[in-house]
């Protein structure tokens, strides 16, 4: 196989490259591989956790979406990169007599790698092992269906209820915290009528820094604190996970019972990058420049939670989603200046943070929006707050769904939660 623009790695910032440059060169000169076959976008993983959004309703077919916006989708993991011959491989699906593809070559003119992060563990004993890290849609599935299970043995009073840990305080985890506290409160309306969610579903969240929310305003982290309390969720800052086990977590001298452990408390960039011969930095991400291309490897660029992207300060851009959209189309720019035979772009990336939302729950949110002078803020909640966080999804939708079939998906959900359960019961 052969393609002008190869990109590994079907997250927010990949699919929105291929998706738009799909549309502008056609399948033969774009290509997505993935090792998955479905897109659902990242940020909304903490709901699917919770049970108050169906994975199968939200997740959106990369074959759909290759046939909708010109390009050719390969399913499989990237495996190896020879960047001197320009040649990806993408390993075999199945193994044996139940394989369903087989290893596959795709020769590039230029290679994006977009495969995001996964979870650092930072050494801490056990925590691999007994945790769950919401990365994907079959972990957050994995975690839905263990609670669901822990809430029916808590309705038939075979056991206590359930104590869930989360390690982590930032977005990632006082969303779930949130969203875990509303959900709890659903299930009793839908048969678990022994269940009392806050004496059956006991919530902890363990943050290491001061406070949740290091790093937004602390407005921001001080409303929150405020509405996790109000949920009945037991925050502890300032405290230092130092093993986790079947049974519980150990901060210190403190020992926290659990059922379910939630590991939100840092990410990385995935192991394999360092097997591929490009350069990378302490974290594991690929060493790239001011317009992205990794340094020292023609031919090849990155983006997202991946790619080590240094701004003019010297600051590393944030893991954040609209990082990822602002390079996808930075990279957009590069290359349909490639295909025309115009020069590059004047300037490098730069990274422009239009401030931050955290959802609490289907009714409210709160966070910062930055103003266009440096240093300036607003801070926003309430139902306002949580039309804009949804309104971010709906964006990432339009980029790859283009606005009508946004709109109208948008308005057949709505319609659709008015005829479902609140949470998904199985």
């Amino acid at each position: 196989m052969q393609s002008k623009f190869v990109i590994v790695g079907g997250g927010a910032g990949g699919l929105e490259l291929a998706c738009k440059l799909g549309r502008k060169l056609g399948p033969e000169a774009v290509m997505l591989v993935d090792s998955r076959l479905s897109h659902i976008w990242k940020p909304s993983l903490h709901e699917v956790a919770a049970g108050t959004l169906d994975v199968h309703q939200e997740g959106l077919s990369y074959q759909m979406l290759a046939h909708d916006n010109g390009f050719t989708f390969v399913y499989g993991p990237m495996q190896a990169l020879d960047a001197g011959q320009r040649l990806v491989t993408v390993a075999a699906i199945g193994s044996g007599e139940e394989q369903i593809l087989p290893e596959r070559h795709i020769r590039y003119d230029q290679l994006v790698i977009a495969v995001g992060s996964t979870s650092n563990y930072f050494g801490v004993p056990g925590a691999a092992e007994h945790t769950i890290s919401l990365n994907a849609t079959e972990d957050a599935e994995r975690f839905r269906l263990t609670l669901l299970k822990r809430l029916t043995l808590a309705e038939l009073k075979k056991d206590g209820g359930v104590d869930v840990v989360i390690i982590g305080g930032g977005a990632t985890g006082v969303e779930l915290a949130a969203e875990l506290r509303e959900a709890s409160g659903v299930y009793a309306a839908y048969g678990f009528r022994q269940l009392q969610a806050e004496r059956d579903v006991r919530i902890t969240l363990l943050e290491g820094a001061p406070r949740i929310l290091a790093p937004l305003p602390e407005k921001v982290s001080s409303a929150a604190l405020s509405l996790l309390r109000q949920r009945a969720v037991t925050v502890v800052t300032d405290t230092r996970v130092t093993a986790i086990d079947a049974a519980g977590v150990t901060a210190g001298d403190t020992r926290y019972p659990a059922h379910m452990v939630v590991w939100a408390a840092g990410i990385k960039a995935p192991d394999f990058l360092k097997t591929l011969g490009l350069p990378t930095v302490k974290s594991g991400q690929l060493d790239v420049d001011g317009t992205l291309a990794v340094k020292g490897v023609a031919g090849v660029y990155a983006l997202g939670d991946c790619a080590a992207c240094a701004g003019p300060d010297g600051k590393l851009t944030p893991p954040r989603a609209q990082a990822a959209h602002q390079q996808a189309d930075y990279l957009l720019e590069t290359f349909l200046r490639q295909h025309k035979g115009r020069p590059p772009q004047a300037g490098p990336y730069v990274y422009r943070d239009y401030g931050s939302l955290v959802s609490f729950g289907q009714t409210t949110s709160v966070g910062s929006l930055m103003g266009s002078l440096k240093g300036l803020s607003w801070f926003v909640d309430g139902f306002v707050a949580r039309m804009m966080y949804v309104s971010l999804h709906l964006m990432h939708h339009q980029a790859v769904l283009g606005t009508v079939r946004t709109a109208v998906l948008a308005l057949a959900r709505f319609l659709i939660k008015r005829s479902t359960p609140l949470v998904k019961l199985h």
